[in-house]
């Protein structure tokens, strides 16, 4: 299931290499103590927690607020365990720009140390990516692709997407854990403090919309393509993003002679098909709601993104159990890093500082 979406301003940069070498021991260090503790897989779900990976990237030292914590975290986590993916049984794929299209060739070259087959992580990567940038067209670009899986092929994916516009990045959370359905809620939560208009195909009331995408796309090209010209003269409604002028019916047509050749069988499948894209959906669900009346969802399924609360109940009270569980892993975790006694001592004064600010119960 897909567990959160952040959003964070967009900054360009990087870590200077003396932050990130010691970003790298650390992430290491905290990654080796969950595992000896909590295991694998337990990792995999606190990656996916948008609130906890935020308090990763803090702790740290990144920018709070920053887009490049996402991509630094993550790079750091990466290199961190290099070396120890055996002896851990965690290994990680993917990253930023050209590394996240690296994804399915180094997830493949784990698989001698895998239980389970890695094609099937391959696609669980590759659907993640498709949903968030396809399925759900919320206007961000996603560059930012990270997999993150266990020797017995659990699984979680952080990636993020940048929109140029209103200089924002919104980070998507996925855990393989229970996923029952790439295309229909695959979340159990998704947080950030915007809210855009959006084509959400993989909310549950698009359900009928899927449906009829799906055999729209086994249609044969050219009555798709007469259906889109004859869309250009409409005037089509206000309400949300879909609109017919930045379509080409001639190029879309090269991608509906490829779904008419496989004939999918459902919205997944069609969203598997290589080459269809977030202009070939929205086709298909234009189509879908104008021929047939059966609308998608336009609603952005976001919600707000704060790690534990705000003193004041804004978003909501500060969760004090939490928090305390936060801070008790970090405390053992950095208790047992190989590094500095002044560097630790230094960290734990300013864990302890920001715990001696939490409301207390009477």
């Amino acid at each position: 299931m897909r567990t959160g979406i952040a959003n964070l301003p967009l900054h360009y940069g990087k870590a200077p290499s003396w932050l990130f070498q010691r970003m790298k021991a650390l992430a290491r260090q905290i990654t080796i103590v969950i595992v000896d503790e909590f295991g694998a897989e337990e990792m995999l779900r606190k990656l996916a927690d948008p609130f906890w990976f935020q308090a990763l990237g803090n702790i740290l030292g990144f920018d709070w607020h920053s887009s490049g914590l996402t991509t630094t975290a993550c790079g750091a986590l990466k290199e961190g365990i290099r070396g120890l993916e055996r002896d851990l049984g965690l290994f990680a794929a993917g990253g930023k720009g050209g590394s996240s299209r690296k994804t399915p060739e180094e997830i493949e070259s784990f698989g001698k140390f895998l239980s389970r087959d890695p094609q099937e992580l391959v696609y669980a990567s590759r659907m993640a990516a498709k949903v968030d940038s396809a399925a759900i067209q919320d206007g961000y670009q996603i560059y930012h692709h990270c997999f993150f899986f266990t020797r017995e092929g659990s699984w979680c994916v952080v990636q993020q997407g940048m929109n140029v516009s209103n200089r924002y990045a919104r980070r998507y959370h996925w855990l393989g854990e229970a996923l029952e359905d790439f295309v229909c809620e695959p979340h159990s939560a998704i947080c950030c403090d915007q809210r855009n208009e959006c084509l959400n195909m993989v909310a549950r009331d698009s359900g009928k919309a899927r449906g009829v995408s799906a055999e729209l796309a086994s249609e044969k090209p050219e009555r798709l393509i007469k259906e889109l010209k004859r869309l250009k003269n409409l005037d089509l409604p206000s309400r949300h993003e879909i609109v017919i002028k930045d379509m080409n019916p001639e190029r879309l047509k090269r991608i509906f002679l490829r779904t008419y050749e496989l004939q999918p069988e459902g919205f997944e499948s069609l969203l598997g098909i290589k080459g269809v894209g977030p202009k070939s959906i929205r086709a298909l669900s234009l189509l879908s709601e104008l021929i047939y009346g059966v609308n998608p969802s336009f609603q952005d399924p976001v919600r707000f993104s704060f790690a534990h609360g705000g003193k004041d109940g804004h978003p909501y009270p500060v969760d004090r159990a939490n928090y305390n569980c936060s801070i008790a892993i970090l405390e053992k975790a950095i208790s047992q890093a190989k590094i500095g006694r002044r560097e630790k001592l230094e960290t734990l004064k300013r864990l302890g500082l920001l715990y001696s600010k939490l409301p207390r119960k009477n």
